[in-house]
């Protein structure tokens, strides 16, 4: 169950971190729909759809907030220009402090924090529950920078972030009327990307994983059924092939043609060439043959060497070919000599390797 339990937290986990880098790129290469909302002194709002949605035409709409919701309710077509747009919202004077602000110009830099430290004394909120914002700053006298700042609570805006997320807008931005060519934006906020507004991305992405899971489940059952099929073909393969071997080795019902003598000589006559290679991969570094013989099925070496009873083991062990090693004469040391003089013999049988 727990592991059940981690990897439903998993999925639910990445569905969300896709979630937010696909809305992400939206909103990055998706240019959402303006709709501009003025407020005034009566408190009703005006909404006029600068680029709407299809290159339609809406009229202005006028409607005050009752609650939460519009009053008279939005007629069906402001219903879809709202979806997945983005709101500006601006609000009247009287509902917006004002201050100009005197800074040192050094302090062009560093007036989010300093702006930020100053709210609890510029308006009667606390920076937590205040939405504010300044605009550019212009040069002034004696090397100093004035600042236009606005500020408003966040209850007063409440209303309309909760309507811009009740009609599915992209994103909102509320503005303060402080300069009539340049509104001082007091907070923007995105909401869901253009993509989210029209799909449910996280019902997608859940769709595109059943769908991969049930094609793997069914790519697995084809690979297991077809897997089984071709192993047992090439088991037959495998043993006819052994078949045919063995008839070439022995000759055809065990006739005694020469093709089967020569297959047979060649199967049990031990193969020069690969026991030089046996021998040769045997011996350690160390040791230096001076002499070698192949008589039959006997190989006599005679050498040098540091260890001559290891030799023994070192040959019997390094392969098959090699049986019953021995010395044939005794091992010597002499004062002018390195090491010690061997005398070693072996029988050899026919091998061939696995592949023979």
């Amino acid at each position: 169950m727990a592991l059940i339990s981690d990897a439903k937290s998993f999925l639910t986990e990445w569905i969300e971190a896709v979630s937010r880098a696909i809305d992400a790129m939206a909103g990055r290469f998706g240019r959402a729909p303006r709709i501009e909302l003025v407020e005034h002194d009566d408190g009703t709002f005006t909404a006029s759809a600068s680029n709407a949605k299809g290159g339609v035409d809406l009229p202005d709409l006028s409607f005050r907030f009752d609650g939460d919701a519009p009053d008279p309710p939005l007629p069906e077509t402001w219903n879809v220009a709202f979806r997945g747009s983005r709101i500006e919202a601006l609000l009247r004077a009287d509902h917006v402090m004002t201050d100009q602000l005197d800074f040192p110009s050094k302090a062009a830099d560093f007036l989010d924090g300093m702006i930020r430290a100053q709210v609890d004394r510029l308006t009667p909120w606390s920076a937590n529950d205040a939405v504010f914002g300044w605009g550019a700053p212009t040069s002034a006298a004696n090397d100093r920078i004035e600042v236009s700042f606005a500020a408003t609570s966040r209850e007063k805006v409440a209303p309309l972030l909760r309507f811009a997320e009740a009609v599915g807008a992209a994103s909102v931005a509320i503005l303060a009327p402080a300069d009539p060519s340049a509104p001082i934006k007091l907070l923007d906020r995105p909401l869901r990307s253009v993509i989210s507004a029209a799909v449910n991305v996280p019902r997608l992405l859940r769709g595109i994983l059943l769908s991969s899971a049930l094609a793997a489940a069914a790519s697995l059952l084809v690979s297991a059924y077809l897997g089984g099929s071709l192993q047992s073909e090439l088991d037959d393969l495998q043993q006819h092939i052994a078949q045919r071997r063995a008839a070439l080795r022995l000759g055809t019902n065990g006739s005694a043609s020469g093709l089967g003598l020569l297959a047979k000589r060649k199967q049990t006559t031990p193969s020069s060439v690969m026991v030089l290679e046996a021998i040769s991969r045997a011996l350690p570094d160390s040791t230096y043959v001076t002499e070698l013989r192949i008589e039959g099925d006997k190989i006599q070496i005679v050498g040098m060497t540091q260890d001559a009873p290891s030799l023994i083991r070192l040959i019997e062990q390094s392969s098959p070919q090699f049986t019953r090693a021995t010395f044939f004469a005794p091992t010597t040391h002499a004062a002018n000599e390195p090491g010690e003089r061997f005398h070693i013999e072996a029988h050899i049988t026919a091998y061939f390797g696995s592949g023979s």
